[in-house]
């Protein structure tokens, strides 16, 4: 079994996340703990108003909210009774037993879970303590649950964050709901365990499963009201589908989100620094010399990935590295010099990336003709064959918007008086 707690500043947004899913025919509730009523006696806005009732006896605690998910193996079919009476096993362990709670099961994911939806603050209006509850309370009853219901352990599924698999694009870009689906999944996994410090870092890693968070250009209307969207790409780095605000997310990741995320990652990250650099730093000290491709080869085997940033001419100018075993990600210059793009290339025996990247760019278009696929340019840096990352210079979109643009005639004159010139001139040509 594995738990998931996330807080938050509303009681509104957990609940309506469950009750919409129970109008699009994904969840059903099937408890309402500490209620005054049983849960068939109670309609939707009395589930909400006793959560309400309870969070506001006090008003200083801003983070009010609590939304637990319990996730459990694919394999295992759990009754009704079952989830509820573990739901009710773990809510007690962690200190929440007295507390007004609803649980619901979810069918919108390929494995059983329920999600618990409650407040931070007691009956009494005192807070309840959520500060490390993941770690200490949350870890002891999870392991005591799986001991007492014979349900898999978590820890026989360490390395399943590593095999989550990209977002199916092909499913997902036919519309909202599937599209915001499959984001959600990737993001449930990824944000609230990797140790990213920006919004590129973040892409390093989301990328890899075909999902981007884009904060606009600097003069969209993304940009300009602090916004945030998550989008799918497909294996070309092409967005497909609806792009989905962030605060369309029960959890809402924007930009706020992720800032708090920053600030905490910066300092949960430094301990991780020395295993990146000593796997580099190893893999350049063999014989022969390894080019840069069989750097990024000999990192994978380390549960480390190299992801490039790339001009239109395939030259390297950025590298992120993505460490899947400590779920920390570095930009290349935050480790020191010698372990930026500049440096890294130095270090490495020389190989010609810009033929390698032409040839892969050839092989794509013949690929998208294949299947009747215009051709198209991307706008952001493209990637290495090996690799893909954001991120793109002033200069090289300015030369791409040049080629991108309908050819233009230099001459001032209007359209329509060059169009009556040349009617002018072919009649008297025909006279003559």
């Amino acid at each position: 079994m594995v738990a998931i707690i996330k807080t938050g500043h509303s009681v509104q947004r957990s609940f309506y996340y469950n009750e919409n899913k129970i109008w699009q025919g994904d969840a059903q509730c099937i408890m309402a703990a500490n209620y005054p009523k049983d849960l068939t006696e109670l309609n939707q806005m009395q589930r909400l108003n006793m959560l309400l009732k309870t969070a506001a006896l006090n008003e200083n605690v801003k983070r009010n909210s609590v939304h637990i998910s319990l996730n459990f193996d694919p394999s295992e079919k759990l009754t009704k009774d079952q989830l509820t009476q573990i739901a009710g096993v773990y809510m007690h362990k962690i200190g929440f037993k007295d507390q007004p709670f609803l649980v619901y099961e979810h069918y919108d994911a390929g494995h059983p879970h329920i999600h618990i939806v409650s407040v931070k603050v007691r009956p009494d209006g005192s807070r309840i303590e959520t500060n490390n509850i993941g770690r200490n309370e949350s870890e002891k009853a999870r392991k005591q649950i799986e001991m007492d219901f014979g349900l898999v352990k978590a820890e026989a599924h360490k390395r399943q964050v590593f095999e989550l698999k990209p977002v199916n694009t092909a499913k997902a870009q036919y519309g909202k709901s599937q599209t915001k689906q499959a984001i959600s999944n990737v993001l449930n996994t990824v944000l609230n365990s990797y140790k990213y410090t920006s919004v590129a870092e973040l892409n390093a890693v989301l990328k890899q499963y075909n999902v981007l968070a884009d904060t606009g250009g600097k003069e969209s209307r993304i940009s300009k009201s602090n916004g945030l969207v998550y989008r799918i790409l497909d294996e070309g780095g092409r967005s497909v589908g609806v792009p989905i605000k962030a605060s369309d997310f029960h959890f809402n990741p924007g930009l706020k989100y992720l800032n708090e995320r920053f600030a905490l990652n910066e300092t949960a990250r430094q301990p991780h620094k020395a295993r990146v650099k000593n796997a580099i730093d190893l893999a350049l000290m063999g014989t022969p010399k390894l080019d840069i491709r069989g750097l990024a080869s000999a990192l994978d085997k380390q549960g480390i990935k190299m992801v490039f940033r790339q001009n239109e001419s395939g030259i390297i100018y950025g590298i992120t590295y993505v460490d899947h075993r400590t779920k920390s990600v570095f930009n290349g210059s935050i480790l020191g010099k010698q372990y930026s793009a500049n440096a890294i290339q130095e270090r490495c025996r020389p190989v010609l990336l810009a033929q390698a990247f032409r040839q892969e760019k050839a092989q794509q278009h013949a690929k998208r003709r294949a299947y009747n696929e215009p051709e198209t340019f991307k706008i952001k840096d493209q990637a290495a064959p090996f690799e893909s990352n954001s991120g793109s210079s002033s200069g090289q979109n300015e030369m791409l918007d040049s080629l991108l643009d309908p050819v233009k005639d230099d001459s001032s004159q209007p359209f329509a008086l060059r169009r009556k010139k040349k009617r002018k001139q072919k009649n008297i040509s025909n006279h003559l």
